[in-house]
């Protein structure tokens, strides 16, 4: 049914789907390609690096659902920041997390069509990036129950892929498989130790571990289409923080036993990742390609979800007159499309990037998308801690952070450290270069779109 406290949007989604939308959101190719970063600079500690991360997590999941269970409104934490830590938070907040959605759903097709390169090399890029860029666009200018279902089956090819190679893994690790000894841990202590790039390598890897969780939070953003907010929001929270936790540590932990940490850091491709490894080695056939089938997956899936993300924010922005005011249009199936619409100009920056620059245009993307993303977690802090102090003495929401406002205030920590690590981390170098100017950029505009409301609402009042 349509909810006018949230701009139209409609409750249709189901708690199994809203659980998936957050995993789908987290779990991509950083993962499955991307943890040889985090491997390179910590080694087997790497499984240490992701348990530090997975807490950050957990911390950021929970302090969301407990904010927005309260406030199950159409532009989640954003909104609840405005509400309670005021409109600069919520405003800053918005802007920098669809930044990083718009970004990081450019890069996720992109990464998509390299994935159809590896059977059709002849394929143009910009193909299938189009190709792929209108499915997703179709699903979600659909009906919000048909993009969660779509998201669902999307993340349960991913999820189920991850399963098998835990259990899989865990095996070879303890017991060993036909034709191959048990693993060990031996490998863990092998090629200069546990911390082979001592301290420095674990703390700098922290930063590429904790933006690896990035999208645990879309779990709030669900909530003004949930069927059920209080019973979904609480339960999705609760299953993503064990599950992200799960994947992440056990999966890492594994890819270190079985692979030397300094082949698996040399990854180059899916026929290298650690993943291929481990199935190649017991004779599945067609490793390699298998592999490749599950990471398109988790690149569309990552694709869709983030730009649901992406549009959601943006609408939020448009009902709080931050945004033009068309872009809180909403159809009779619930669906923002002029807000999808502006969210895709991810896919057209990514895109040109992909064909005229990559090497430079790139990694001033990702720069601006990490950057701003961690601004946001920090921001969710800072709501998270003014949502409490204003709640005192009213009862308790049915999911709370753990240990706040302690928690709040030691995870805010955390993320600045992991956004000042970032400055020492050659890869993540643009990260500040370019993060730091647009998260000015952001704070700047502010008073003249706070000008443009105030004379809007004068001019209202006045016909």
């Amino acid at each position: 049914m349509a909810d006018h406290a949230n701009g139209g949007l409609l409750r249709q989604l189901t708690s199994r789907q809203i659980g998936m939308i957050s995993l789908g959101g987290t779990i991509g190719t950083g993962l499955f390609l991307g943890s040889s970063l985090a491997i390179s600079m910590a080694g087997p500690a790497v499984v240490l690096v992701y348990l530090v991360g997975a807490l950050a997590a957990v911390a950021v999941a929970y302090a969301v659902a407990e904010m927005v269970v309260v406030h199950p409104e159409a532009g989640g934490f954003g909104a609840v920041g405005a509400r309670y830590a005021g409109p600069l938070v919520g405003y800053v907040q918005r802007w920098c997390y669809w930044a990083t959605q718009v970004i990081t759903v450019g890069g996720e097709v992109v990464a998509a069509g390299l994935y159809v390169r590896y059977w059709w090399p002849q394929v143009p890029l910009w193909a299938s990036v189009c190709l792929f860029s209108v499915a997703i666009l179709g699903v979600n200018f659909a009906a919000v129950r048909l993009f969660g279902e779509v998201e669902y089956w999307f993340a349960m090819i991913k999820v189920t892929a991850l399963v098998v190679f835990l259990v899989l893994g865990v095996l070879y690790v303890v017991f060993g498989l036909p034709g191959q000894d048990a693993a060990g841990l031996s490998a863990w202590t092998g090629h200069g130790g546990f911390m082979p790039n001592g301290l420095v390598g674990v703390l700098l890897a922290v930063s590429v571990a904790t933006f690896s969780y990035g999208g645990v939070e879309s779990v709030a953003m669900t909530a003004a289409e949930s069927r059920s907010p209080a019973r979904d929001i609480p339960r999705a929270a609760r299953r993503v923080a064990l599950r992200l936790g799960l994947f992440y540590v056990l999966a890492t932990g594994i890819i270190v036993a079985i692979v030397p940490w300094t082949e698996a850091a040399a990854v180059d491709g899916v026929a290298e990742s650690p993943f291929v490894a481990l199935f190649a080695s017991i004779g599945v056939p067609a490793a390699a390609g298998l592999m490749n089938l599950v990471i398109l997956t988790a690149a569309l899936s990552a694709a869709n979800t983030t730009l649901y993300l992406a549009s959601r924010t943006m609408h939020s922005l448009a009902l709080d007159r931050y945004a033009p005011k068309a872009l809180a249009a909403v159809t009779d199936r619930g669906s923002p499309v002029n807000a999808v619409l502006a969210s895709t100009a991810g896919l057209a920056a990514a895109a040109v990037a992909a064909a005229l620059s990559p090497d430079a245009a790139f990694p001033v993307l990702l720069g601006i998308a990490l950057f701003s993303g961690m601004v946001a977690w920090m921001l969710i802090f800072v709501s998270h801690l003014a949502f409490r102090r204003a709640r005192r003495g009213l009862p308790p929401a049915p999911v709370r952070l753990p240990g706040a406002p302690v928690t709040s205030v030691l995870s805010l920590l955390y993320v600045v450290l992991v956004v000042v690590a970032t400055a020492f981390t050659e890869a993540f170098g643009p990260a500040w270069q370019v993060g730091v100017p647009f998260v000015a950029l952001v704070l700047l505009s502010y008073p003249l779109v706070r000008l443009r409301r105030r004379r809007a609402a004068d001019y209202t009042e006045s016909v």
